[in-house]
């Protein structure tokens, strides 16, 4: 299998939700299967990118937590919206029926522990 890219929020999504002014890298909590499917998922080739609606000001903060719990990436992307976020990409000309924007929705809080990709 070639090598994915995986974009993935971090707040109810990887670690347990709490207000921007209560973050604290060495008390958050991961979320069931939040650290395994990280893990296996960067330790296969997959490009881990982490999405968050967290200021810039937090990135340090957001680094040291990840590095903390054990969760690896690739890439950090603050500040982004907190409504929607939708994934555009193209189609493959040798397989246009291969599916090459997939959306996966999770309960907030709920972690990855039932996600398979």
């Amino acid at each position: 299998m070639k090598p994915m890219t995986i974009f993935s929020d971090i707040d109810g999504t990887l670690v347990h939700q709490v207000r921007f002014e209560e973050i604290n890298p060495h008390t958050s909590r991961a979320l069931p299967g939040a650290v395994e499917k990280m893990n296996k998922w960067y330790n296969e080739g997959h490009h881990i990118v982490l999405t968050t609606a967290r200021p810039e000001y937090l990135r340090n903060t957001t680094e040291i937590e990840m590095k903390n719990l054990g969760i690896p990436f690739h890439q950090l992307v603050m500040g982004i919206g907190r409504a929607e976020r939708i994934l555009i990409n193209n189609s493959s000309e040798e397989r246009p029926e291969e599916q090459r924007a997939i959306a996966i929705q999770v309960e907030k809080n709920g972690g990855l522990e039932n996600i398979n990709i």
